[in-house]
């Protein structure tokens, strides 16, 4: 099992006490596997992918990478957020690249893998731009090539397409999954969209609403090149939203 989460729970110091965030969770992630996160705001959804990452420690638990315990940040794992967390100064080509200077790659071994992996996000003629330059959906495609151009066997993606158009999220969703189809990651995804989910994931997992838990778990039974507007496709999001909405009641009540 690439990641194991083993009862991982979290809570914070509010006001002198301390205050769940997350209650026990287990969750096993298959190598290559694509699992969305959804549920309520507030949920834990983003401290959990904290956790994994290695960003936080958790208050119980522990979570596994190839069986090694996770202490810390590491280079197998990248991390896409939604804010974009692109260098200014840098060029499309240079912030792609910033990871493989740290690593001390040598200049024409890193300009080869960013090329690479522009091409892949389609933004091989956009490499010497600058990001006041580009839009918000090119942005985040850098910000998705940098993450791939360090060869992490995994992708952590904190709700990645939240703050683009309607439009651009849909044609990123289906870039990514074109790309999932090539490099084969390993990807924990969070997102508030049931669409998005079903369209990307390999099982949606749904948690209450805060302190979060798993309620439900959806394998989704569609082909690798998904059609939103197939009867099956809209079986799952149906039904994934009646769980969803029963939590997101909880919360109102």
């Amino acid at each position: 099992m690439k990641i194991r989460v083993q009862g991982v729970a979290r809570s914070f110091r509010v006001e002198g006490r301390e205050a769940p965030a997350l209650l026990p969770i287990d969750l096993d992630v298959a190598a290559r596997e694509v699992i969305c996160l959804l549920g309520p705001s507030g949920c834990g959804k983003s401290t959990l992918l904290n956790i994994v990452a290695g960003f936080l420690q958790p208050t119980a638990g522990r979570v596994l990478v190839d069986d090694a315990p996770v202490t810390g940040p590491g280079a197998d794992r990248g991390v896409v957020f939604q804010e974009y967390v692109l260098f200014p100064w840098l060029t499309v080509q240079g912030n792609v690249e910033f990871g493989l200077v740290l690593k001390g790659l040598a200049a024409g071994e890193r300009r080869d893998i960013a090329r690479r992996y522009l091409e892949l996000v389609g933004l091989g003629p956009h490499a010497e731009k600058y990001p006041v330059q580009l839009s918000g959906g090119m942005k985040q495609r850098v910000a998705i090539a940098r993450a791939l151009a360090n060869s992490p066997s995994i992708i952590l993606m904190d709700e990645p397409f939240g703050a683009l158009d309607a439009q651009t999220r849909e044609v990123l969703q289906e870039e990514l999954s074109r790309i999932q189809r090539v490099e084969h990651k390993t990807i924990l995804f969070v997102t508030h969209s049931i669409r998005e989910a079903v369209y990307l994931a390999d099982r949606v997992v749904v948690l209450t609403k805060a302190p979060g838990r798993i309620k439900d778990v959806f394998a989704i039974k569609l082909p690798e090149v998904r059609d939103r507007f197939a009867t099956e496709f809209t079986r799952y999001e149906s039904e994934i939203t009646r769980v969803v909405k029963e939590e997101v009641a909880q919360v109102h009540q």
